[in-house]
């Protein structure tokens, strides 16, 4: 608001704030069936045929992690791996290894930014991350590396789960809104392979079969061009919170995932309340493009089967699953990259779920 000689105000229209564009990075291990026999193993002979059918319906091809390969090629549940002995590493091997994996990770993403945006001029940086922590924090190491100048504003967005992307994305918004100039770097990196659990049950053991490595960054700005961040929405579902949770224990940090959690979801977009908050006065019918944070086949039938939507509007959602499985914050991030990169959007929507249970999101649509 500028303030004229006379006093009267006069409005001027917030800018509009785009991602520019997103680079991902993903480790070059692919853990995904070793880490299906290892899990296979530990279940009990008569839950193994629920096991197998679940592990074939989850939609899962591939998954990465920053653990390397044992000398003899092998990957981490292998004799001489990082889970090769009971009990398993504690917390404190985890996060050292999360020291530097981390950010490594993270500058890989940032690199495959730099080649489809300049990167010069960042006057802000977010960082999403739960998988870890290290002090100083991973956004000073980031920042550090790629010699940002010591007034670079930061946040570092911490154990927020898998709609941390949404709230590093928002912030990055409301940045941009309030400064026309503000040059954002968003960072998601998590490394859910270093709290693998050493459960016995079918549950547990199959929602960690779901989590896999990966980093993202995006660059917000008010420049032309790229996917416009509309307006954001954050919905608390009732009655639900235990249902997604971490717990940080001598052996890494323990996510519990509900079984329960595809049908609250579902549940939840059956009521015309809460689709009004997420989409106003949109339709689901009306909308032309999803984002939607890819937390497993049944939290996306879910989604799909609440809002009537046609088999290909998550495909996005779907095929990052396959190749990558849910890699918390970044997962999003991942799909948004699709999503820009293909038909144009007039009206799209991107949404999340994690601990709370909550939904987050905001609408999009290409410039």
């Amino acid at each position: 608001m500028r303030v004229l000689e006379d006093r009267q105000p006069i409005l001027t229209a917030p800018s509009c704030a785009a991602i520019q564009a997103i680079g991902t990075a993903h480790p070059d291990h692919d853990i995904h069936a070793a880490f299906v026999g290892w899990a296979r193993h530990r279940v009990e002979p008569r839950a193994a045929r629920l096991f197998d059918r679940m592990v074939t319906r989850a939609g899962i091809h591939r998954r990465w992690s920053v653990l390397p390969p044992v000398a003899e090629g092998g990957s981490p549940v292998a004799p001489s791996g990082f889970y090769a002995d009971d009990p398993l590493p504690g917390t404190a091997a985890r996060m050292e290894v999360y020291a530097w994996a981390a950010p490594t990770l993270a500058l890989e993403a940032i690199a495959r930014l730099r080649e489809r945006a300049e990167l010069g001029r960042i006057t802000h940086l977010v960082v999403a991350s739960c998988t870890g922590f290290v002090a100083p924090g991973i956004d000073q190491i980031i920042a550090a590396d790629l010699g940002l100048a010591g007034d670079v504003e930061r946040l570092l967005v911490g154990f927020m789960g898998c709609y941390a992307a949404v709230a590093a994305l928002r912030s990055a918004r409301h940045i941009v809104r309030s400064d026309a100039g503000a040059r954002v770097l968003v960072v998601t990196v998590e490394l859910c392979t270093l709290h693998m659990q050493a459960d016995t049950a079918p549950e547990p053991l199959l929602a960690q079969l779901q989590f896999g490595d990966g980093a993202a960054a995006a660059l917000v700005t008010a420049d032309p061009g790229g996917l416009v961040i509309e307006r954001p929405f954050a919905i608390a579902l009732p009655d639900s919170d235990g249902l997604i949770r971490w717990t940080i224990t001598d052996q890494g940090f323990v996510m519990h995932l509900g079984g329960a959690v595809p049908g609250r979801i579902g549940a939840a977009l059956g009521d015309p309340a809460v689709v009004a908050a997420a989409l106003g006065a949109r339709d689901p019918a009306a909308i032309d493009g999803w984002a939607v944070h890819a937390g497993g086949r049944s939290i996306l039938d879910a989604v799909e089967g609440a809002l009537a939507l046609g088999p290909d509007a998550l495909a996005a959602s779907r095929a990052v699953l396959a190749d990558f499985g849910n890699m918390s914050s970044a997962t999003l991030m991942f799909v948004l990259q699709r999503v820009l990169a293909g038909p144009r959007v007039a009206n799209g929507v991107a949404l999340a779920f994690g601990p709370g249970l909550a939904a987050e999101g905001f609408g999009f649509r290409h410039a």
